[in-house]
């Protein structure tokens, strides 16, 4: 790993938490990506717009990064309906726990809550389980 390898993550993680502290102090509001996306539909006045605001700055971001420096994402490890049916799972586990990775992990972390520091345990562990069965187990029986 080069200079250049290591230090991107690095700038991701300060970028991440700069918005997520600037979302706190300026608007008083947590950085929980999949809360902010469920208060986008249906539109209410000036909370719905800070909150497509705050949504389209991550997709601009990853846009531009993408068009910038294509190497950053790497190749995907899955089909495109494997990596759609993820995504889909992770969401309903978002809503289900009442919060994501951003929200619990990055900001809840940040503010000791108990009930944080549980969700992203849960997440944590169900992700590496995941990744064994998937990879392991059922790339055998396929």
């Amino acid at each position: 790993m080069n200079a250049t390898e290591a230090f991107v993550p690095l700038v991701g993680g300060l970028l991440i938490g700069a918005a997520a502290s600037g979302l706190l102090l300026f608007n008083g509001r947590i950085a929980g990506i999949s809360g902010i996306v469920a208060g986008i539909l249906p539109p209410r006045g000036a909370e719905a717009r800070w909150r497509l605001a705050f949504f389209l700055g991550l997709l601009v971001g990853g846009t531009l990064l993408r068009f910038t420096d294509p190497a950053v994402f790497g190749e995907p490890t899955r089909s495109l309906p494997a990596l759609a049916v993820a995504g889909v799972l992770v969401g309903m586990g978002a809503r289900i726990g009442n919060g994501c990775t951003s929200g619990h992990g990055v900001c809840g972390l940040a503010r000791r809550s108990p009930r944080s520091l549980a969700a992203t345990a849960t997440f944590m562990a169900t992700g590496a389980i995941t990744v064994y069965l998937v990879d392991h187990l059922l790339a055998r029986a396929f």
